[in-house]
Formats: C-alpha cells, structure tokens, sequence
C-alpha cells in the first residue's frame, strides 16, 4: 500500500527511542496515523509540529497495518503563529477537536479544506478580530460533517427566520426570542454571527458560540471518549474570556 497525500499535522508522540506516532488529517484519506521514523530528531520535530502542513507518503505491506509516513514541510503555520499565545491556543485547539472527533481513516475533504481557511485567518488576523468567529463556525461545520448538524436556519417553535436568539440543548435547532422566552435559562445562545457570512463577533458573542458549540461536541462525541474534551479546547476559550478591568 501506497499513497501521497497533502496533509496538516494534528499530533505527534514519541515512540520508542527516536520515531515517533503522527496523526495526520489528510485530504482524501481523513484522518491517519502511521510511523515516522527518526520523527524525534531536530529536524523531524520542527516539521511534525501540530498545524503545520506537509505532504506525506504513507507506506505499509497492508492497509490495515500503521505503515509509516515520510512528511515534507510545504507550509511551516505552527512557527507563524508561535510567538502569539491567543493564535497558538486556537491553532492547537483545532488540532485536537479535528483529532478527536473525526473517526480514522474516514475521508473528509470539507474539514480539511476548513481547518486550511482557518489556518490562514488566523495567521493573517493582525488584530484577533476575525479569526475567533471562524473558528466557531469550523467547529459548527465539522458538527455538520460527522453526523450531528444544527438547524439554525428558522424557529423549531414558529418556523420563522425572524429574531432567532437560541438554541435547543436537547434538538440542535433555533429557537426565536419570543418562543424561548419563558424556557431562556435552560436554551443556550445563538450569537448573531452565526446567522451571517463573514465579519467577527464580539468578546462575548464568540464565548457564547463556543460554549454553543463545545456542549455539542461534548454530548455527541467527546462525552463517550476516555479523554473527554480536549484540554486544549478549554484552553483557548480561557485566552479569549475577557481579563477583568485592571488586570493585565
């Protein structure tokens, strides 16, 4: 067996004295694993860094086997973004809920493409303005890739596209601000970016689609997982929560 294929790096794990274990999220083989040998030398180590992007040749006498992967750098995103602590805790937290939540060896051309456009936001983002609500939304699409999609397009109630506030915890679709009223305490938030292409939210809106997001990807998935949520994912949400006044 034998295949190329462009890949981003989601982990590595040290394996034995000097290989290590890649996860890879490739684009036409999803997400895959395989043995890079020498993989904890310097050189090795700078490459398989998680988010950076590379092209890997994946090797093995049968498909079933880990095989080995032999990865070339194309685009170095990890060493873009690592001197910024808020862009680096989003890069790995994207990292770890693709690893997390994609099974292996299932294709998913739109995840890829997706955690690719992120990527580039968040390095181009000179002012954390935009790339938080992309991020939001990513994680929306890849609830919608496995399986487990919100309705945010009318009222489960009316029907209605109109005021669209909430969201049902137990359904997965959007609730108006008159229809959720009397049940606002247990719905959870629908910020308004998520109603519209394009443009950031507020420090509050993206906290609000965070936690929109992350309860359903811990009810669908990382809740029957060992782990659980990746820790990584709660750390990006404790960057972005707005520091008290005074603080620094």
């Amino acid at each position: 067996m034998d295949w190329t294929d462009d890949g981003i790096v989601l982990s590595a794990r040290k394996h034995g004295e000097s290989s290590v274990i890649v996860s890879l999220l490739t684009r036409e083989h999803g997400r895959h694993m395989g043995l890079v040998r020498g993989g904890n030398g310097k050189r090795a180590r700078g490459i398989l860094q998680p988010g950076n992007r590379v092209e890997a040749r994946w090797q093995a006498r049968l498909s079933e086997h880990l095989g080995a992967f032999n990865c070339e750098l194309t685009e170095a995103f990890a060493a873009k973004v690592m001197r910024d602590a808020v862009k680096l805790a989003g890069l790995s937290a994207a990292c770890a809920v693709a690893e997390g939540s994609l099974a292996e060896r299932e294709s998913h051309p739109p995840v890829f493409d997706g955690l690719l456009a992120l990527m580039q936001v968040i390095e181009n983002d000179d002012g954390h303005d935009h790339w938080p609500s992309a991020y939001v939304k990513w994680e929306l699409g890849v609830l919608g890739e496995v399986g487990f999609a919100l309705d945010l397009s009318t009222c489960a109630a009316t029907g209605s596209n109109d005021q669209l506030a909430y969201v049902s915890p137990k359904s997965g679709r959007a609730v108006s601000l008159a229809a959720g009223e009397p049940y606002k305490t247990k719905m959870l938030t629908l910020p308004e970016f998520l109603l519209r292409p394009g443009g950031g939210g507020t420090p509050q809106d993206i906290l609000a689609g965070l936690k929109l997001t992350g309860y359903f990807l811990d009810k669908h998935i990382f809740q029957h997982t060992a782990k659980g949520m990746p820790s990584a994912r709660h750390r990006l949400a404790e960057r972005l929560r707005p520091k008290p006044a005074g603080n620094t």
